[in-house]
Formats: C-alpha cells, sequence, structure tokens
C-alpha cells in the first residue's frame, strides 16, 4: 500500500475542509467549543407560535437571515455559510475543482401555498397549472420553481461555488447527510473526480414538521427546562428535539491534497450502508441491517472492531432507535463495546435530520484533531439495558479512528469511519 492508496488500491479521500452552522453557532471554532463544553443549543421556539402544540422547543438556527418560514431558502443559507467556512479552510480559491454532493430535506409544498390551492379547487373544481403559479406566488416568490423544489438549492449552491458537472441532491432521511459523503469517497475513488464538496443541511422546524413527528410520537414533550429534553441513551429518554444547520466537508484526492500543500484534517476510511425495508419508520427488530452498515464500514476501512476507538452516536434520543443502534455496535464491536467511549450531539443541537450526517462527520472530524470526544447532556439516569460508556463530560483520550453512525427513517442506514492517518 502507498502513501496515498489504502489496502484495496483505491485512492485515500483526505478532508481538508470543515464548515458547521448549528444552533451552537456559525463556524468550527464556535461550535466546538460549545460542543466540549456542554452547552445546549436546544431552546423554545420563536419563530412560530407554539400554542396548543405538545412539542414547543428546537435548535433552531436564529442568527442566519432568511424567511423562516420558507425552508428551502433556510437550507440554502445554512449550506452556503457552511461551504464557504470549508472552501476557505481548504485553501481553495475560484471555481470549485470538483464535484457538489448534497443531501437537503424531501420536496414538500407549503401550507400558505396549499390554502392558496384549496381555494382554488373549491372555486374552480380542477386545480390548473395557472393556480399553481398563483399559489407560489401567494408567499412573495414568483417562481414555483425555486420556492419549492429542493434540488434548487443545490443548483444555487454549485452556482455560488462554481463546482463542476451537475450538482446531485439527495435525501435518505436521517442519513442523507452521510449518504453525500460516501457518494463523495466513492466518486474519488473511482477517479471521476480530484475533490468533491459534501453538504448536509436542513432548515426545517416549522409547524407542520413538528406536528407530523409528534403524530409519530417521536418528539420530546419535556419542554421545561428546553436544554434538558434530548437524553440519548438515558433511560427516561422520551424522543429526540429537532435541530437545523448544516456542515459541509472538501473532500479530495489525498495525493492531489499534498501535491498542493493543504494540511489534511483526516480521511474517510470506510462508508458503509444497508437499506432496511422493514417498516417505514421502525427498525428492524433484529438490528440486522444496523449491524450490517456498521461491519460494511469496518470492512470498505479494512479495520478490526478492534480498532475503533470512539463512537459518534446517531442517539436521537428515542426509546427505540437508541436501544437499537447500542445493540448493533454490541453485536460488531463484541464486550470491547462495554468500554469504547461513545456520544451523542443531539442532546446539544437536536437532531438536525438530513444535516445531521454530515455535521456528526465535521463533530467527528474535530474529535479526532483534538482528541477530545464531546459530552452527551441529561444522562443522568442510565438505562440498564444500554450497557454502554456513555460520555457525560469532554474526555481527552487517544482517538485514531471514529465510527459515525446515520440511521434514518425508511430503513436509510449509513455508516462512516474516519482516522487521523490511513489505516
Amino acid at each position: 500500500m502507498s502513501r496515498d492508496r489504502d489496502a484495496m488500491g483505491r485512492p485515500l479521500v483526505a478532508v481538508t475542509g470543515l464548515g458547521v452552522v448549528t444552533s451552537l453557532g456559525k463556524g468550527v471554532t464556535d461550535n466546538w467549543a460549545a460542543l466540549t463544553a456542554g452547552r445546549s443549543g436546544i431552546h423554545a421556539i420563536t419563530r412560530f407560535p407554539t400554542e396548543g402544540l405538545r412539542t414547543r422547543i428546537a435548535g433552531t438556527v436564529d442568527f442566519i437571515a432568511a424567511d423562516p418560514m420558507v425552508a428551502p431558502l433556510l437550507s440554502e443559507r445554512f449550506a452556503e455559510a457552511a461551504a464557504a467556512e470549508a472552501i476557505g479552510q481548504a485553501g481553495l480559491s475560484g471555481d470549485f475543482p470538483g464535484a457538489l454532493f448534497m443531501a437537503v430535506p424531501p420536496v414538500e409544498i407549503e401550507w400558505p401555498q396549499r390554502q392558496a390551492l384549496a381555494e382554488a379547487a373549491a372555486s374552480n373544481g380542477d386545480v390548473t397549472y395557472a393556480d399553481l403559479l398563483r399559489a407560489a406566488a401567494s408567499r412573495r416568490f414568483d417562481d414555483w420553481h425555486d420556492l419549492f423544489i429542493f434540488g434548487t438549492v443545490a443548483d444555487r449552491i454549485a452556482d455560488r461555488f462554481g463546482t463542476r458537472g451537475s450538482p446531485i441532491s439527495l435525501s435518505t432521511a436521517c442519513s442523507s447527510g452521510a449518504t453525500a459523503i460516501q457518494l463523495g469517497v466513492e466518486a474519488i475513488r473511482r477517479g471521476e473526480v480530484e475533490a468533491a464538496l459534501c453538504i448536509g443541511t436542513d432548515g426545517s422546524v416549522n409547524p407542520e414538521s413538528l406536528i407530523r413527528f409528534s403524530l409519530l410520537s417521536a418528539l420530546s414533550t419535556q419542554n421545561d427546562p428546553p436544554e434538558a429534553a434530548s437524553k440519548p441513551f438515558a433511560k427516561n429518554r422520551d424522543g429526540f428535539v429537532m435541530g437545523e444547520g448544516a456542515a459541509a466537508l472538501v473532500l479530495e484526492n489525498a495525493a492531489s491534497a499534498r501535491a498542493r500543500g493543504t494540511r489534511i484534517l483526516g480521511y474517510v476510511l470506510g462508508c458503509g450502508e444497508k437499506g432496511d425495508g422493514f417498516h417505514r419508520t421502525r427498525s428492524s427488530p433484529d438490528g440486522a441491517p444496523i449491524i450490517a452498515a456498521i461491519r460494511a464500514a469496518l470492512d470498505d476501512a479494512g479495520l478490526h472492531p478492534d480498532q475503533i476507538d470512539t463512537v459518534n452516536a446517531h442517539g436521537t434520543g428515542t426509546p427505540e432507535n437508541d436501544k437499537m443502534e447500542a445493540m448493533g455496535c454490541l453485536a460488531v464491536l463484541g464486550e470491547r463495546m462495554r468500554a469504547v467511549p461513545i456520544s451523542s450531539n443531539k442532546s446539544m443541537i437536536g437532531h438536525t435530520l438530513t444535516a445531521a450526517g454530515a455535521v456528526e462527520a465535521a463533530f467527528s472530524l474535530l474529535t479526532l484533531a483534538h482528541g477530545r470526544v464531546p459530552p452527551t447532556l441529561n444522562y443522568a439516569v442510565p438505562d440498564p439495558a444500554i450497557p454502554l460508556d456513555v460520555v457525560t463530560t469532554a474526555r481527552d483520550v487517544p482517538v485514531r479512528t471514529v465510527l459515525s453512525n446515520s440511521f434514518g427513517f425508511g430503513g436509510q442506514n449509513t455508516c462512516l469511519v474516519f482516522g487521523a492517518e490511513p489505516a
């Protein structure tokens, strides 16, 4: 194996730039400081009235200007800020020398436009294309496509940063951000591109999303105090807290990165995914897809389970997800997993949905860089059914590898392995 090739002879994939926006702040520095200090970005929602809602809290990003009720615009602003930071850290100027892979929320039409369409249907019977255009304009926008199709978010980011080829938009539920990174890794390994800009973004905290997740009994209803609501792996966990934000990673062929003299922050050593057709929201009760995804990531990285130093958990705080993730980790890493530090940043920023896999990838790389595992807040009542070493205050440990898990509704399971050095 050469310095820039893995054990399978593929190009090593280096990370040369990171950018992050969450409710903890804008930028890597502010996020990492808050995260390792155990500060929470979860707070009472002020964006819209919450009277009558069972859940009235979220990790919203309230410091970036955009219409807070138009999710595509928020998602675009978050993505733009994260991408600008990542590209700047990578030392790239001018047009980005590679492709864009972008995780965005699923396409939705929002309630003001739905109301306009309902009124048109009540008046005219059938809804015409002209009615669609009028509905689109009902919220101060004239372009139906730009307002509602999340794919245009990637188009505008591609235009803004000059990425090459057609941008790829994807949405694989809560594993979307990790999937975007996987696609970038695979493109570099195949030699299709020398660099990839991989982004996960989500600005979906709105009344409809809260109601939908509440109907699934997925959200915590422990509104007071907000920062105590998200309890990954704790026995008294009762659901996740919605969050929003974005993260961007600049991936490069390691040989190319070294040739231009840029700093390498770490490597994406392995990617694994497994689809689970068991249920639209629930995980397969035998944990087989989660186990398969973790094993696939380790196999792809050429690593033995004993070589994982810490786990960046999906850790949503829902009763079922945390139990299934613990089962999967124990099945693959064995009894040693009981002593492997595991942490969930969703306890501080909430669940950023389609952005989560990318945000957690960025935090995994920062864990490698600093040798520090961030804490999991609100782990006051351990669950005896989850015998894991849940980190409750930031812990300094030697870290060479991180397993980052992303498990989404509908059976979308993606795991990534990051390393401080080539495997």
